[in-house]
């Protein structure tokens, strides 16, 4: 199976890359499926509404069996160019799982929940477990990644959820 750790943020001096390349280095130890870092920034999405849809952006999406999404906490909230980029694509998302990665002064835990409501609209189920990182105490100086060792569990539990739901999903895609 294929997997998209899905990097939300755009904005200059983000810490997203660091924390998708931890997270895909861990998943990266389960050799029987793929982990690829999709980049929302590299597709330069265009706003809903503004301009035709872009198509390798929706591409991407769905040739993807499962999703991790990487997201950071803005204002009690996830970044509005990771909504855009849920929005942006429709069907490409149904009928698939996601597990989601947050970060932020609280762990982005309320980023975390904001998803969930709208990756139900586009028929992606969530798993229970969300690795949530502090920038008080996971990052030097709120930019340098440096999480503690006892948060790799919690990044193997959310795979292990995210790869039995897959599997199941996949069955009735």
């Amino acid at each position: 199976m294929k997997f998209g750790i899905i990097l939300g943020s755009t904005r200059e001096g983000r810490v997203s890359p660091q924390v998708g390349a931890y997270i895909q280095e861990i998943a990266n130890q389960r050799s029987e499926h793929q982990f690829e870092i999709v980049d929302v920034k590299a597709f330069d999405l265009p706003f809903m509404g503004t301009a035709e849809p872009n198509m390798a952006w929706n591409k991407k999406i769905s040739e993807l069996d499962g999703y991790i999404f990487i997201v950071q906490e803005y204002n009690h909230g996830f970044a509005a160019s990771l909504k855009n980029a849920v929005d942006s694509a429709r069907e490409e998302w149904f009928d698939k799982a996601a597990g989601i990665v947050s970060y932020g002064s609280g762990g982005g835990i309320r980023a975390a929940e904001q998803l969930r409501n709208v990756l139900a609209e586009q028929k992606v189920a969530t798993v229970r477990t969300n690795p949530a990182f502090n920038l008080f105490t996971d990052f030097e100086n709120f930019s340098t990644f440096k999480p503690g060792a006892h948060m790799a569990a919690g990044v193997n539990d959310m795979l292990d959820e995210l790869l039995l739901w897959s599997k199941a999903f996949a069955t009735i895609r």
